[in-house]
């Protein structure tokens, strides 16, 4: 099978060139870089990929490539921190600058196959503090940036671009990524995520050849997936347990049982809500209210073993931007740990099976489809595992997360009436400890801030804010308010994904 290697140098978005290369057909995989070489000179591989990465290549210790991989004569393209490592390596200069970040308009100066199909101005996304001051000698600028940037280059058959064409905030990216694989290096198309089902099952046999695998569900597209293929994997062994812990949206918890009822899969509802709530509490830390889900999740599946005494290994519906957030991936930074990642402590000993931890969501959800799922869990937004915990800020407490509850169901019922909900990526409401004056009933009311966060994106690597009318968003705050007793202000989130995250802690 003819592949592209991706280098990942620790960036937020390597896994996503493989993925938007996976889009075009072709096969990539990710590799370490110290094993690039080696796997780069495999004769299916044709062309190499080097990531972004949080750091600088003049830093001391900064992720590096051998230099055997450009004497290979394989097509190379780097990306944002990989472009400024070609540079460096062959002799450029690169500096610290004013940075771009976001949405940035660059111009074609040099025409190449690389950019058929890209007018000569076209805006793309950037995420970047240093740049190529000086091109080494033989290079060519291809673009440049509304900054004065570099914008793109190339030697030969080596390429590099600052901005990162794998986002799907870069409008043609995804057709810069296929000209290199296919016009450049002359890559067929083979791959679609549908077509790794039967091998998925397979690897979930493999690694659960004895005892009971037990499923953590939450009704999302993710565990509901998991649960489906490991039931194709391993049968009657799969025992689904649904913890409810007190941090769902309302309703959802008799909602998700259901759905999970209707496909066939029976499930052991563990009612743990004072249990959760009484540890986060008062908690105020991102990271701690992390820590504290994931710990006490893995404390009940140890416990739920005296009742599946037959259970060797649990499965979980991790996703690779639960990994890489997290900073489980070498050299990459940690923007906030997962429940799932880095919240499970490390005394957990059961064998742990993740048939998804390679696939981002729209590809989970291709797989759904095919697996015949509803389109309700099919297209059901995205919910963090330690729920309305993340979306509390500072310290928790009980009336907030009611507060945060109810506005949440208001968002998502407005949303839909207006034929919205669908069409957006996630969608909820979010309370910290700011207070605003109001005035109700003729009495001045000291109340919270509620932040209403509405988003568009495809994998939840990137977002931007969702441009709801105002008319909707006027009902959104008039609801709150007047349903909410203790809120006085709503607020709208109008950040993207960088600079903010989409959740709020």
């Amino acid at each position: 099978m003819e592949r592209v290697v991706v280098v990942n140098f620790g960036g937020q978005y390597a896994h996503l060139i493989a993925r938007r290369l996976r889009e075009s057909g072709v096969y990539a995989e990710i590799v370490a870089p110290g094993d690039a070489p080696s796997v780069a000179a495999s004769p299916d591989v044709k062309a190499v990929v080097l990531s972004g990465g949080p750091a600088s290549v003049y830093a001391p210790g900064a992720p590096d490539v051998p230099d055997e991989i450009f004497r290979l004569g394989k097509p190379v393209l780097g990306i944002c921190y990989g472009f400024q490592l070609i540079a460096r390596k062959f002799g450029g200069r690169v500096e610290r600058g004013a940075g771009e970040y976001g949405r940035t308009r660059v111009r074609i100066v040099e025409r190449d196959p690389i950019f058929d199909g890209w007018s000569d101005e076209e805006y793309v996304w950037m995420s970047h503090g240093d740049f190529v001051a000086r091109l080494p000698e033989g290079f060519t600028a291809l673009a440049v940036s509304e900054s004065g940037y570099v914008a793109a280059a190339r030697a030969g058959v080596t390429y590099g671009v600052q901005f990162h064409p794998e986002v799907a905030h870069t409008a043609k990216g995804r057709l810069l990524l296929e000209n290199f694989a296919r016009r450049i290096a002359g890559v067929k198309s083979v791959w679609r995520p549908e077509d790794q089902i039967q091998r998925v099952v397979s690897e979930i046999r493999q690694r659960a050849r004895d005892g009971e695998v037990l499923v953590a569900v939450s009704g999302g597209v993710d565990s509901t997936v998991t649960a489906v293929l490991l039931k194709m994997a391993v049968g009657s062994r799969v025992r689904a347990v649904f913890v409810d812990h007190g941090l769902f949206r309302e309703g959802e918890p008799e909602r998700v049982i259901a759905a999970l009822k209707s496909l066939g899969i029976e499930v052991h509802y563990v009612d743990a809500r004072e249990r959760f709530l009484k540890r986060l509490e008062g908690v105020a830390d991102c990271e701690e209210k992390r820590r504290i889900v994931g710990e006490t999740f893995a404390e009940i599946f140890v416990e739920l073993l005296s009742r599946f005494p037959g259970v060797r290994h649990i499965a979980q519906g991790t996703l690779y931007p639960d990994v890489i957030e997290s900073g489980a991936v070498r050299g990459a930074d940690r923007i906030k740990s997962h429940h799932n990642v880095g919240g499970l402590p490390r005394w957990f000993s059961l064998g742990l099976i993740e048939p998804l931890r390679e696939f981002y969501k729209d590809e989970v959800r291709r797989i759904a489809r095919a697996l015949g799922l509803p389109d309700e869990i099919v297209n059901r937004h995205p919910f963090p595992g330690p729920g309305l915990a993340v979306r509390v800020i500072g310290p928790l407490t009980r009336r907030k997360l009611e507060i945060a509850r109810r506005a949440t169901k208001i968002v998502e019922e407005e949303l839909e009436r207006a034929g919205l909900l669908r069409r957006v990526w996630q969608a909820f409401a979010a309370v910290g400890e700011d207070r605003w004056v109001g005035v109700k009933g003729d009495r001045r009311v000291d109340g919270y801030i509620v932040t209403v966060r509405v988003v568009e994106s495809e994998d939840a690597m990137t977002a931007d804010w969702s441009r709801v009318p105002y008319e909707v968003l006027e009902k959104i705050a008039a609801r709150i308010t007047s349903e909410i007793p203790e809120v006085t202000m709503v607020t709208y989130a109008v950040t993207s994904k960088p600079p903010s995250t989409i959740e709020p802690c």
